[in-house]
């Protein structure tokens, strides 16, 4: 392999999950991400770019996104607009063609990262509509008969919180990787990537509450990554020493973030 991922300053990445990556570079297929919100699974695609040297375009994906808006945008009402007006130029049509992520990706002049964050939000069928574009690397805009093939295959980082199940045909695309949630020894370098000088007691207390919390068996949303690291930072800017910690539960809801959950956490904890 020619390119390889490796973990950066600000991500820390399991050797299965780095393997993943590069085997999804060397063959040149989508890499769909799995796991718990909170695990890093966005911020893995900000990793690869960096690691590699490469832009990053992020496609965002909503309830509403439509497989079309990551081509091109053909904008009809500022041609008829233009016209009313009588600017030059109007009828070139190609003026009024806007390209999306998946095209910008396309035209890039150097290969780039392609996140595709949070596929599942889309309807049933936007994976499937991609098949032909993630497969040829080309579409075709029909209104300048123009076909815009890749000058460079993206690497594709997919996400998905698995709200939908993903489509066979598209699965059998794409390398599959679950992200599962971090042991306590690779957490404990994931915290010290973004606080490389917090109190070993206090990571210690801060990471037993926490994993303590995730155990509960009631418990509706368990934290995640994220917001343990936003807790060692409260704890942290709080002054709150390592004794407080599981005493006084403080800033408990930086880690729990439902009603329910927190009468359990102090029922259970106590």
């Amino acid at each position: 392999m020619s390119e390889q991922f490796l973990s950066t300053e600000e991500y820390v990445a399991s050797e299965q999950l780095m393997a993943s990556v590069n085997v999804a570079i060397a063959l040149k297929k989508p890499l769909l991400i799995k796991g718990e919100p909170g695990t890093g699974k966005t911020m893995l695609a900000e990793a690869v770019a960096k690691s590699l040297g490469k832009k990053l375009i992020i496609w965002n994906i909503k309830s509403t996104t439509k497989a079309q808006d990551g081509l091109y945008m053909y904008d009809t009402i500022q041609r008829l607009y233009d016209g009313q007006f009588g600017e030059e130029g109007v009828n070139d049509i190609a003026r009024y063609i806007k390209l999306g992520k998946l095209g910008e990706a396309f035209e890039a002049e150097e290969q780039v990262v392609l996140l595709i964050d949070e596929i599942d939000k889309a309807d049933l069928e936007f994976p499937n509509d991609l098949l032909w574009e993630l497969d040829q690397m080309e579409f075709y805009i029909h209104e300048t008969k123009r076909t815009v093939k890749a000058k460079h295959r993206p690497i594709v980082i997919i996400t998905s919180n698995a709200e939908k199940e993903l489509p066979d045909a598209f699965l059998r695309r794409c390398i599959f990787h679950y992200i599962d949630f971090p042991d306590e020894v690779l957490m404990e370098e994931i915290v010290r990537t973004h606080y490389p000088d917090v109190e070993a007691n206090l990571l210690k207390n801060a990471m037993d509450v926490f994993y303590g919390i995730r155990a509960l068996r009631d418990i509706r949303k368990k934290p995640s990554t994220s917001e343990l690291i936003d807790w060692i930072n409260a704890l942290q800017i709080g002054g709150i020493s390592a004794e407080e910690i599981r005493a006084k539960l403080p800033f408990v809801g930086v880690v729990v973030k439902k009603d329910e959950d927190l009468e359990t956490v102090r029922q259970k904890l106590d």
